[in-house]
């Protein structure tokens, strides 16, 4: 019952506390394109079932077409909090879209989720954080595990700590580089870690170009007042939207593997790529 990928812009998520239902629509609210239900890390362990139960409830009334992704973020599928979390879910009438896998080790623990899924007959999605040392190394099999998988999720700082290295940009340009790289391998999105300094928007906006222009689709965030500037910096120029348009146009009629527009080749791998670029712009346009 799995569906299919659908390209969509993922320029920016939030996380919105499980506890706190009544921050949901604020944060679908907040101009953001991902909202992510929190039951991990944020959420003490004496109010783990409050919060499971706060998350269902969410998704028990059919929600807004807004154009805004929503992802409940479970717990770890090794630990007794996850494996719950996982029965709500199977137990659920109406589940949620999407869940976000944290600590993810290998790529059984995201088969095992797909067939409990595909039994129970939910259609329900599947985002993988990348953020721990085994991880990285199966990435290219965690990436191919599932088809139900949309995203792969880069987190850092788990990830430096794992890594034993300082949570920075270039000591951690091998790790995300080796996500992106899986990521693209499959035709998924990859999204950054948050940039934790609130009031450095200055840095969050450089640190947002890098990942770009190594290719992630988008970037977290922890608080709703950087969320423009993050759509901003991912969101393409009239110009690159054109450029796809011309491509998309140029793959349609020639009905070929490969195109050529003003002289360069370019092959139809990119088409995904160009498809994101303008369901960005067409959403915006809405």
């Amino acid at each position: 019952m799995t569906q299919e990928r659908t390209v969509r812009p993922r320029r920016s998520f939030i996380f919105s506390p499980g506890l706190r239902p009544e921050m949901f629509p604020k944060a679908l609210a907040s101009g953001t394109d991902i909202v992510c239900v929190e039951l991990e890390d944020g959420i003490a362990p004496k109010d783990k079932e409050t919060a499971r139960r706060n998350a269902m409830a969410l998704f028990a009334e059919p929600q807004a077409d807004d154009g805004v992704e929503r992802i409940v973020r479970i717990n770890c599928l090794r630990e007794a909090f996850g494996l719950a979390d996982v029965q709500a879910v199977l137990a659920a009438a109406t589940p949620p879209p999407a869940l976000m896998l944290p600590k993810v080790r290998t790529p059984d623990e995201v088969v095992l989720l797909d067939d409990l899924l595909t039994e129970r007959g939910h259609g329900t999605r599947l985002h993988v954080i990348i953020e721990t040392n085994a991880a990285l190394e199966a990435v290219h099999d965690i990436a191919r595990s599932s088809s139900r998988i949309d995203a792969l999720f880069f987190g850092g700082v788990d990830m430096a700590a794992e890594l034993r290295c300082k949570n920075a940009w270039e000591p951690l340009l091998y790790a995300r580089s080796r996500v992106v790289h899986a990521a693209a391998s499959e035709g998924l999105d990859a999204i950054d870690v948050p940039y934790l300094d609130l009031e450095d928007s200055d840095g969050m906006r450089r640190e947002a170009e890098l990942v770009r222009d190594m290719g992630f689709s988008g970037k977290g965030s922890i608080h709703p007042k950087q969320i423009a500037i993050l759509n901003e910096v991912f969101t393409p120029d009239e110009a690159t939207i054109a450029h796809a348009r011309r491509i998309i146009n140029a793959f349609e009629e020639a009905d070929t593997g490969l195109v050529v527009i003003d002289g360069k080749l370019i092959e139809k791998p990119v088409l995904r790529d160009m498809h994101r670029i303008l369901s960005i712009s067409e959403r915006l346009s809405a």
